[in-house]
């Protein structure tokens, strides 16, 4: 098998990974977790979606490409610039809902909110506030995190956080979890 014939690349990623360069910007997101993303979106006819860290968008490209008509999606970034380019791509789309404000804050304010999948690619929903946006997935529902192997951009003592989050994960017993050490190192957990 050769996991390096990407099918399907949305049509905009291109141009997207072409911004993200013009820009300097330096944290995009792979294509293996876009390809996931993709089909575990797919999965959901009439699905709730939720990205946390929109960045450049090249992830949201994704998702968006694994959406029936039916679904929506709220991305959420606290980053003006990324949020103005996100909008030039996508903000026309009327099942996507761009966001730009703080995680921690969005996150206290939405709690009450359920979602079939949430990719968590910010502090917000990853580091912090993990208990709240794990109640936030419905059952059967997906939790996605990447980056949890070393990256070059990672500040020192990243990987305390990394192993920290990763313990809790681990004694949930409301979640099955899969731990994949492919793309930036994944993991998929599933509500039960």
């Amino acid at each position: 098998m050769n996991d390096t014939n990407i099918l399907d690349i949305p049509k905009i990623h291109q141009e997207i990974n072409r911004k993200s360069e013009e820009i300097g910007f330096t944290m995009p997101s792979d294509v293996f977790i876009g390809t996931l993303l993709k089909t575990l979106i797919s999965s959901k006819p009439k699905g709730r979606f939720l990205e946390l860290g929109t960045g450049i968008g090249l992830s949201l490209a994704w998702m968006v490409d694994g959406m029936d008509t039916n679904s929506k999606l709220i991305t959420v970034d606290n980053d003006p610039e990324l949020i103005g380019i996100a909008e030039q791509y996508f903000g026309k789309d009327e099942r996507i809902e761009i966001v730009g404000r703080d995680g921690t804050e969005w996150i206290k304010h939405h709690q009450k909110e359920k979602f079939d999948l949430i990719f968590a690619d910010s502090w917000p929903g990853k580091y912090s506030e993990i208990s709240e946006i794990l109640d936030m997935v419905k059952t059967g529902g997906f939790y996605i995190i990447d980056d949890m192997t070393a990256q070059p951009n990672w500040p020192d003592g990243h990987q305390n956080n990394v192993d920290g989050l990763i313990d809790y994960l681990e004694k949930r017993e409301d979640f099955t979890l899969t731990k994949l050490n492919w793309s930036t190192g994944l993991i998929i957990s599933v509500r039960k």
